[in-house]
């Protein structure tokens, strides 16, 4: 059993008899002041650390700052105050101030690995990867002595192994990303999963030639391995190879015959390529196993309009509507489907929806970028 102070316990008696001796209007009036009392103690209290981290964590960010604020003019100033200052700025995408403010943090204690790693990320974040690539192998020697406080990288859900594999993209140095992204899976370095999964994060950055070798790699190591295929394929969708996309996604499926979004990229490559009922059954394994992505009822709509069916078409497309009304390309091939039935009244009316609505998307006028 906790020991209460004895000091303590007689001033709470005191406190209570005199509640009772004033009477109910006292009492209400201290309940009422006993609610504020948190508030006017963070007002009226001297700022500490502890105060203001534990501000931040309750999401009064101005309210941290302003301790913050108060603290930085002491000398010397407390450790751990510009880290914090850094935290909130980042929250706030401030990223300039997050800057200096990690900057310093990092000046004052050259060993804080949790600042130095944030400042890699703020600094990849202002478009300044050969800078930040230091600071986050610095701070990624060794993941397993990282605390998870307020001011470390993993309470900013921003992973520095991952920021670090992109920022060796940005550099061109490949292989190191693909350790950085390996490391991050739990992949060995050199394993067919590592290139797999670096050649992923490559193409999602538009690097494809890189994400092709690193692709064709991960096969060469485990020629089983799945989605390596398909990932070649959407390669070569980018580039326009359809033929070379059909044969490797035919070639994924082969492979992985239940994963829906092969489907979903085959029947696109189908339909680019003019194979309108190869489409369509692709298509329809798409619907069957990814029942809630809108790509695969847009594709099987426009398959089905090639193929004569508008009216089936329709079914699909609107189907795609009704999930996502906001996709205008939606509302384009409605158009379409109407157009083929003749009924030009509802083919404009789609139309012109598409149209409204790739303009709230991209307001920008034509040649404007």
């Amino acid at each position: 059993m906790k020991v209460v102070d004895s000091n303590w316990h007689w001033l709470f008696w005191t406190g209570l008899l005199a509640l009772v001796l004033a009477g109910p209007g006292a009492a209400a009036a201290q309940d009422a002041k006993s609610e504020g009392k948190g508030e006017a103690a963070v007002a009226t209290e001297a700022p500490t650390l502890e105060s203001a981290t534990a501000l931040a964590g309750k999401g009064r960010l101005d309210q941290a700052l302003a301790q913050l604020n108060e603290l930085a003019k002491r000398d010397p100033e407390e450790p751990g105050v510009e880290r914090l200052r850094g935290v909130i700025l980042y929250q706030k995408e401030a990223l300039q101030e997050a800057g200096l403010a990690f900057a310093r943090a990092v000046q004052q204690q050259p060993g804080d690995r949790e600042a130095a790693q944030m400042l890699g990320i703020t600094l990849y974040r202002l478009g300044k990867p050969e800078q930040a690539i230091p600071l986050l192998e610095k701070g990624s020697a060794d993941p397993t002595s990282q605390k998870q406080d307020v001011g470390h990288p993993a309470s900013m859900n921003a992973d520095p192994r991952y920021v670090l594999g992109l920022c060796y993209t940005d550099a061109k140095r490949y292989d190191d990303a693909r350790k950085a992204f390996a490391a991050q899976f739990g992949f060995g370095a050199d394993s067919p999963e590592a290139y797999l999964v670096a050649a992923r994060l490559f193409l999602r950055r538009e690097f494809a030639d890189q994400a092709q070798q690193f692709a064709q790699k991960a096969l060469e190591l485990k020629p089983g391995l799945p989605l390596a295929h398909q990932l070649l394929g959407e390669v070569a969708l980018a580039k326009a190879d359809l033929p070379l996309a059909v044969k490797e996604l035919e070639a994924e499926e082969a492979i992985n015959p239940l994963n829906g979004m092969l489907y979903d990229r085959l029947g696109d490559a189908y339909v680019r390529n003019g194979q309108y009922e190869e489409a369509r059954t692709a298509l329809n394994k798409a619907v069957l196993l990814e029942p809630n992505a809108t790509g695969p009822y847009i594709l099987l709509g426009s398959a089905l309009i090639k193929l004569g069916d508008p009216v089936e078409a329709l079914h699909y497309l609107q189907r795609a509507a009704r999930m996502d009304p906001t996709n205008y390309v939606t509302h384009n091939t409605m158009g379409q489907a109407y157009r083929a039935l003749g009924q030009m009244a509802e083919a404009n009316r789609e139309y012109k929806l598409a149209v409204e609505i790739q303009h709230r998307s991209d307001p920008k006028p034509a040649g404007v970028h």
